[in-house]
């Protein structure tokens, strides 16, 4: 019968009595404990990035408007958001390669139902699935790391880890735009089942199993239940509001429940015997300032790069290869300098880093809002990207061993959860809030310059009426080749005012992220805390 024991390598709680299934001691499965959690990020890393180059060729051949394309991209958000709490807690509780493995095998199985989608409805309900997926693997992941890697090691696997998740991410966007320009959207996402084949069998041949010291526990399904209605209502309430208005009683109706949820999440939390999240997690101070600094980064993060693509594509006039290959720089920048930056922490400690970091990104976001309609991409928006993936290369490796190391490895799952669940809530929330900023810039843009070009009532209706689509607007039959081009320019313009706002959204959340670091987090090492936390004695 399998028990439960201390493993003298790496002081984590494991599971023997699977060595025949296992066939491999804990120091001898670490590569391949690290292979398994990189290509299996990965393939929500770029299933995000993916989706977003082919978002353009889904608009038109599904006949989507622009809040439609919304929440192709936010079902998947919600859903990872609201459960990677959730997704830690089963792993700590049933075995995290186990709860890794069926994350993997969902996310395959919801992938091949997006390419199969015969409308917007059915491909926005399989994204929802692939969350579900996603929210089991992407917590595991990390997880399996934590155990896997003592203290003073973990720092550079997670840097490692973060590298080759990187440069796996960074194939994913050019093959998927390129399998978008010449053949289908659909396999943007077939591209995830040879990954997800490959993890199964390093998963079921080569990585132990882990649990976390609360194992026995129950798990908190009202919690659950609590955060995906919080963050859903909320979310339903700023994607619809553009187009059913603030005075609607669906919005105020998802707007209500939202907030009355997420206040009942934190009441549930408070009293639950095993919280999805433990609020003593929150008086750690690198814990909450790290996860308050990912809350803000992560928010400008997704936000400000969800419409880049779009800018790319239904802007500038790239191709979906070319947009998918936009981002390479930044990928590229992190891939090199990743075992460099997963250090920072062992030699400075984690303010330092996480105050310079993001600091940076502000920088770059903002070179995001200078380029206009017709920018060169090597002078217009190179700079912007190869500054920002400075700056998040600066924090990424720093941010995520500063949320591991502030709690015991038993508690991997649940710190793991948390901050992924943060990162993508933060994304969740500020595409939804971007969008609405989008929306309301590109409105009046467009109004001002249908006016400026003496635009006749007929064309401006027709405009008006396709103002939810953005960029992607049609334009109105039977109009002259002159008026075609200078319309065509007017709704440009008017998308690139809204992307300006956007940038400047996100560069302005990034200060903010950078000063909290200052101000939360300690600027010595982390094991301190953790001891003072954990009740642990200092060796």
């Amino acid at each position: 019968m399998a028990q439960i024991g201390k493993d003298p390598c790496d002081n984590t709680l494991i599971l023997h009595g699977t060595k025949p299934q296992d066939g491999v001691c804990p120091d001898a499965s670490k590569p391949w404990v690290l292979a398994a959690a990189i290509v299996g990020s990965s393939m929500a890393f770029i299933d995000g990035t993916v989706v977003n180059v082919a978002l353009p060729a889904i608009q038109a051949d599904l006949r989507a408007t622009a809040f439609q394309a919304q929440w192709v991209v936010e079902s998947y958000a919600l859903l990872l958001a609201a459960l990677l709490l959730v997704g830690g807690a089963l792993g700590d509780h049933f075995g995290r390669r186990r709860i890794f493995a069926i994350g993997v095998g969902i996310f395959a199985v919801a992938s091949v139902a997006c390419g199969l989608a015969a409308n917007v409805q059915q491909l926005i309900a399989a994204r929802a699935v692939q969350g579900i997926g996603g929210a089991l693997l992407v917590p595991g992941s990390l997880a399996l790391i934590s155990a896997a890697f003592p203290e003073k090691e973990r720092g550079k696997a997670i840097g490692v880890w973060s590298g080759f998740s990187g440069i796996t991410a960074a194939a994913g966007p050019v093959l998927g735009g390129f399998l978008v320009d010449h053949f289908s959207w659909a396999w943007a996402f077939f591209i995830n089942v040879p990954m997800a084949l490959l993890v199964l069998w390093i998963v079921w041949r080569h990585v132990p199993e882990s649990r976390g010291s609360s194992a026995s526990g129950g798990l908190d399904f009202l919690g659950a239940l609590l955060a995906t209605a919080g963050l859903g209502g909320i979310v339903y309430a700023f994607i619809e509001a553009p187009t059913q208005h603030w005075n609607s009683p669906a919005v105020l109706a998802a707007l209500v429940i939202g907030v009355a949820a997420s206040a009942g999440f934190i009441a549930v939390e408070r009293r639950a015997q095993t919280p999805m999240l433990p609020l003593a997690l929150l008086r750690i101070g690198n814990f909450s300032g790290a996860n308050l600094l990912t809350l803000l980064l992560y928010a400008a993060l997704g936000g400000g790069l969800y419409f880049f693509p779009l800018n790319l594509i239904q802007v500038q006039g790239y191709s979906a290869t070319v947009a998918g290959a936009a981002l390479l720089p930044f990928i590229f920048i992190m891939f090199a300098l990743s075992g460099w930056a997963g250090q920072l922490v062992d030699r400075f400690g984690p303010r330092l880093p996480l105050v310079i970091g993001p600091s940076i990104a502000a920088v770059g976001f903002a070179l995001f809002a200078v380029p206009g309609v017709g920018a060169s991409y090597w002078s217009g928006f190179l700079p912007a990207v190869v500054v920002l993936g400075f700056g998040m290369t600066v924090t990424v490796a720093p941010l995520t061993t500063t949320v591991m190391n502030a709690v015991g490895p038993e508690q991997a799952g649940v710190a793991s959860g948390v901050n992924n669940a943060v990162s993508r809530a933060a994304a969740v929330l500020a595409i939804a809030v971007f969008g609405l900023v989008m929306a309301w810039a590109f409105d009046s843009a467009l109004a001002e310059n249908l006016r400026g070009m003496n635009a006749s009532a007929e064309v401006s209706a027709f405009l008006v009426g396709e103002r939810d689509k953005l960029a992607g607007a049609a334009l109105p039959p039977g109009v002259d080749a002159a008026t075609a081009s200078a319309l065509k320019r007017a709704v440009a313009e008017s998308f690139v005012a809204g992307f300006r706002w956007v940038m400047l959204l996100s560069a302005g959340l990034a200060v903010l992220s950078a000063l909290s670091a200052w101000l939360m987090i300690g600027g010595g090492g982390a094991a301190p805390v953790v001891r003072e936390a954990t009740g642990a004695r200092p060796k």
